[in-house]
């Protein structure tokens, strides 16, 4: 009698064992499944992101389109006009002396949102003086731009490329260059000049040109035409170099 109690006991103590194993065993694949469901959520959110992140890429093609030497008081007004008409923002690079000669559009390409930076006062090559004399030559012309706009120049773009580097503790400016020149000053050909720019082009460029000659302005919007149709978004030079 009492092996057979002991006996169902036993059966008793197995089937608990049995129902807790099989309990625990259910209880790890809701855990697992959980854990797979949850791993599959974050992994499409991930695809999802990426693919959103190279959307945005794509779409966001950037480049900087630059200008020298002006402002000019027949050409750099045609240029503004139309690079408003296009909802373009562009980058100024000003020779002093046209500044203080032209203040209302100095003014006007502030106002329409546009950068404005230092190209010397006389279209000195910085690296042919002597520091004095350089930084004279800057100094001189963001007192004009500043005096008109109420801002002190960041930016600045050494004529001919030609740049100082012991000129950055004594005039707080950073130096522009560039990686695409139109050369637009060589010619007058203005299809020659949108397809030296088009054809070099890519993203996070900054495209030299300037406000100065007629047939660069006309190129210019050309240009922004162009690469607006093959994706691109321009944006003012400093967006690129702070980034």
């Amino acid at each position: 009698m009492e092996d057979e109690k002991m006996k169902r006991k036993a059966q008793v103590m197995k089937k608990k064992w049995v129902v807790v194993a099989i309990a625990a065993v259910f209880l790890l694949f809701l855990r697992v499944s959980g854990q797979t469901e949850q791993e599959v959520v974050v992994a499409q959110d991930i695809r999802q992101d990426d693919t959103d992140n190279r959307m945005d890429h794509e779409e966001q093609m950037r480049v900087a389109l630059t200008f020298d030497d002006g402002p000019h008081p027949v050409y750099t007004p045609r240029l503004l006009d139309g690079l408003k008409a296009r909802g373009v923002h562009a980058s100024f690079f000003m020779v002093g002396e046209n500044a203080a000669a032209n203040p209302e559009l100095v003014e006007r390409i502030y106002e329409e949102g546009h950068l404005i930076g230092n190209h010397t006062y006389s279209h000195q090559q910085l690296t042919t003086l002597s520091e004095e004399a350089a930084t004279q030559e800057l100094t001189k012309t963001q007192e004009v731009l500043e005096q008109i706009t109420g801002e002190w120049p960041l930016y600045v773009r050494p004529p001919f490329g030609s740049w100082n580097r012991e000129l950055e503790g004594e005039v707080s400016m950073l130096p522009v260059l560039w990686s695409v020149d139109s050369l637009d000053w060589t010619t007058t050909n203005t299809a020659e000049i949108v397809r030296r720019v088009v054809t070099q082009v890519k993203e996070d460029d900054i495209i030299l040109m300037h406000d100065y000659y007629a047939s660069s302005v006309e190129a210019a919007l050309q240009v922004v035409d162009q690469l607006q149709t093959a994706g691109f978004t321009f944006v003012t030079a400093d967006e690129l170099i702070v980034e």
